[in-house]
């Protein structure tokens, strides 16, 4: 992740063991992010737990109150359009009183019958669709929480692996762009050699095969090494022939070979004499 250096605890040269503390970062925007996504997730449970409890009691008492009084009011609307109704019939009133009261009647019904569904709905509570979906939010959020949680433990760094520590390329107090390496760690136990044979001379080293070669740097020590990879290297590594009418042109193949037994004292770049006989 991208940060400030805080500390690097280990210098060039170091021996590593895995776990060991190598540097860490001071990432004020992923604190940032931590704490969003937690308000996030404590917000998310909350509607969660509001969806599975329903409607409180004093909505429920609330509800029942407004639909007695829609019934109420309907009952009353009845009863004066039955009054308006009979004045009619005795040429009292007129048409348009009568028409009036009938639909102040209507209305009072209506409203009566929302009243009561609303009530119903919170005696049901909430519908299970609602209460899933609130519960499936909470494990977004839980799930974003765990998301940032996991960035912010690559604030520190620990070996992986045992190893020699070859680079530190950044320092106290710098900038560490994303992906990029802080300190480079050699794996001192996992050593090969590399050769670059002509296909001509491919057939002493097929893979499987082994082969001894003389390290200058230890004092010519012989080891004996196990081919354990071939492939063909690039158009530039071709050898090009001189009679283009009896000769062809021969590829190189890199041939990489391990240790048969583990050799100490074996660095990175020291040179290896292989000998074939004519």
């Amino acid at each position: 992740i991208a940060g400030r250096i805080d500390e690097v605890y280990v210098r060039k040269g170091d021996t590593v063991k895995p776990g060991q503390p190598i540097f860490s970062l001071v990432s004020p925007e992923l604190t940032a992010k931590l704490t969003q996504a937690q308000a996030g997730q404590q917000a998310a449970s909350a509607m969660a737990k509001d969806a599975a409890i329903g409607a409180r009691e004093q909505e429920i008492t609330a509800a029942r109150d407004q639909w007695q009084q829609a019934q109420s009011a309907a009952t009353l609307a009845q009863k004066t359009y039955q009054r308006i109704n009979n004045l009619f019939v005795e040429g009292v009133v007129s048409e348009q009183q009568r028409d009036e009261a009938y639909t102040q009647w209507q209305v009072a019904k209506f409203r009566e019958n929302a009243a009561k569904q609303k009530f119903n709905l919170t005696q049901e509570g909430t519908r299970k669709e609602t209460i899933v979906a609130a519960v499936e939010q909470e494990k977004a959020a839980a799930g974003k929480v765990a998301e940032v949680e996991a960035y912010t433990q690559e604030t520190k760094v620990n070996a992986y692996h045992n190893g020699e520590v070859s680079q530190v390329l950044l320092h106290n107090g710098e900038l560490a762009p994303s992906g990029f390496p802080v300190v480079s760690i050699i794996d001192m136990n996992d050593a090969w050699l590399v050769l670059n044979i002509r296909e001509d001379q491919l057939a002493a080293f097929k893979k499987g095969s082994v082969f001894d070669a003389r390290i200058p740097a230890l004092d010519n020590r012989k080891v004996t090494f196990k081919v354990s990879f071939l492939s063909v290297m690039g158009d530039f590594a071709t050898w090009r022939a001189t009679n283009s009418t009896k000769g062809f042109d021969m590829r190189t193949f890199e041939v990489e070979a391990r240790p048969v037994t583990p050799v100490a004292d074996l660095r990175v770049g020291m040179s290896a004499i292989v000998e074939q006989a004519n």
